[in-house]
């Protein structure tokens, strides 16, 4: 498993708070995503505090 530490951006979205999170182009180059199949699946595990994402099938 690879580990890299990154920083969220926040910006104002009309009247709200959104985010943004850059991954890092090698992964996701690995996991096949690009610009014209660019679907993921994107899984939060709450008891382990955990984001996954995986490329949509």
């Amino acid at each position: 498993m690879k580990k890299r530490d990154l920083n969220i951006s926040f910006y104002k979205a009309g009247n709200t708070l959104a985010t943004r999170l850059n991954l890092p182009i090698p992964w996701v180059r690995q996991l096949n995503i690009t610009p014209e199949s660019r679907e993921i699946e994107l899984l939060f595990d709450e008891e382990k505090e955990e984001i996954i994402i995986r490329k949509k099938k």
